[in-house]
């Protein structure tokens, strides 16, 4: 497999693409490899199933140019931040061997997402541990990899960001992946019980965070982050939009 640049973990299949979709449309259209990792199926999702939301993920993957996705199947809900699922994290992100992880937010309304937000963070720093050995598919041994920053990106909640990266001409990339989870978004003919992103006006909500975002950056539109480490950059010029 393939080194990537970027490696995307999202607690159930969607989180990524709302999250920060238009980041990761950015940086495959400026030639970088993006890989996303679910950690769990989404099988307790009110709407929908496993096997429908593996089809929409394929879809979402498609839209954005995804190098490759896994789903590692751990329980939805009640998955932990213990050694056996540090152990399986270590092993992706010492495949991937990315220089840079998107990962849940902090706090947030679904409990998995802080949980998976942690356990990022920890199985990241744990991977760069020698001493802590795992073996690949082919059963060989996996070298240490801790990548260089860590970006948790923003969902249910508002929160401050650290930093906002400028998605303009990527918006409609980032709702056309995120429209492929057609059994989670609003539809009038659709039966089963409403949940706080499949009503109406949710999408419309993802567009206008993005487009203020952008309005407070002085572009059209951006995606928000926070980091636990102190952000650096190379040069000045990179902070020019």
């Amino acid at each position: 497999m393939t080194q990537v640049d970027i490696l995307a973990f999202g607690a159930h299949p969607d989180d990524v693409e709302l999250g920060c979709g238009g980041t990761i449309a950015l940086s495959i259209a400026q030639g970088k490899t993006v890989a996303i990792v679910d950690l769990t199926q989404g099988e307790l999702s009110t709407r929908g199933d496993v096997q429908t939301r593996k089809s929409e993920a394929k879809i979402a993957s498609d839209v954005l140019k995804i190098y490759n996705r896994e789903n590692l199947k751990l329980k939805d809900g009640f998955f932990e931040n213990n050694l056996e699922n540090q152990l399986v994290l270590i092993e992706i992100i010492r495949k991937y061997q990315p220089n840079i992880v998107l990962c849940n937010s902090r706090r947030d309304r679904h409990i998995d997402h802080g949980k998976a937000n942690q356990l990022v963070n920890d199985s990241c720093f744990l991977s760069g541990l020698n001493k802590i050995e795992t073996i690949d598919q082919n059963g060989k041994n996996q070298t240490s990899w801790r990548p260089q920053l860590i970006l948790e990106y923003i969902q249910w909640n508002e929160v401050k960001p650290d930093i906002v990266i400028n998605i303009t001409g990527y918006l409609d990339k980032k709702i056309e992946a995120v429209r492929a989870y057609k059994s989670q978004l609003f539809n009038s003919k659709n039966n089963e019980n409403n949940t706080p992103i499949s009503t109406e006006n949710f999408l419309n909500s993802v567009k206008y965070r993005a487009q203020n975002l952008g309005r407070l950056i002085g572009t059209e539109a951006g995606e928000g982050f926070t980091s636990r480490q102190l952000l650096a950059i190379k040069e000045l010029d990179s902070l020019i939009k």
